[in-house]
This record gives C-alpha cells, sequence and structure tokens, in this order.
C-alpha cells in the first residue's frame, strides 16, 4: 500500500512538472522562425482537417508548428499540433502514421533520428493550415 501511495505521489509530480509555462523567449524564437518560413506565402482559405500524402514533399519545424511543404514550392501546410511537437533539428525526421493515403488531424507523428533510431517523442497533428506564395 505504501509503494502505491509513493507511486501515486511521483506521478503527480511529474504531471505538474510538465505543465510549467514555457520560456518567453523560446515562444518568440518559435514565432519568428515561422514567420520567416512563411514569407511570401499567405493564407489560401480555411484549416483543412486531411491532405493527401502525394501532395506533401517535406517538412521542418517552426517554433511549435510544423510546415509541410507542398508538391510544388507555391504551396506549404502549417501543422499546430495541439500539445506541441519535438523540434525537427539537423538529422532528425518526422514519421507518420496513418492507415490512409492521407495525413489527417489526429495522425501521430513520431520524431526520430533515422540513423541511430533515437526516439524523441511524438505528437498528435491538428488541422492544416494552406498557404500559397505571394504573387507580385
Amino acid at each position: 500500500m505504501r509503494l502505491l501511495l509513493i507511486l501515486t505521489c511521483a506521478g503527480l509530480a511529474a504531471a505538474c512538472s510538465m505543465n510549467q509555462p514555457a520560456d518567453p523567449r523560446v515562444a518568440e524564437a518559435g514565432a519568428e522562425r515561422l514567420s520567416k518560413a512563411l514569407a511570401g506565402y499567405e493564407p489560401a482559405g480555411p484549416p483543412t482537417s486531411c491532405v493527401q500524402m502525394r501532395d506533401l514533399q517535406g517538412n521542418r519545424s517552426a517554433g511549435d508548428a510544423i510546415v509541410f511543404d507542398g508538391r510544388t514550392s507555391g504551396t506549404l501546410y502549417v501543422n499546430r499540433p495541439a500539445g506541441g511537437c519535438p523540434s525537427l533539428d539537423f538529422g532528425r525526421a518526422l514519421v507518420t502514421h496513418t492507415p490512409s493515403t492521407q495525413l489527417c488531424r489526429g495522425d501521430i507523428a513520431d520524431v526520430v533520428d533515422p540513423v541511430s533510431g533515437t526516439h524523441y517523442g511524438g505528437c498528435g497533428l491538428g488541422d492544416f493550415e494552406p498557404y500559397r506564395r505571394v504573387r507580385g
């Protein structure tokens, strides 16, 4: 019984420490990275819950968002996982798990090092916000 009480307290303490507010400097840097990634692009309609996998070419982190490159350089999709997602730093890859030919809100994405197999965590994807290159 004592062990159960100790484990419960340890679990509650860990849960409380995970909800600490983010450092404002980190949030500002993330917003700046997203702003740079979207420079020259404008929103192109309402968010959508799914995107065809064939329409996605690559991805990168931009703060709390994941920017997916469209099939052409004129299209981007921004996804903001509700709980955040581990950074896609150099040497890391996003591995998605979907039961269909579409990537959808709620699908799981894992951040891994494809060479070593190290797993950095995962996230549940949100809606996909389409952006189109500004003409001019």
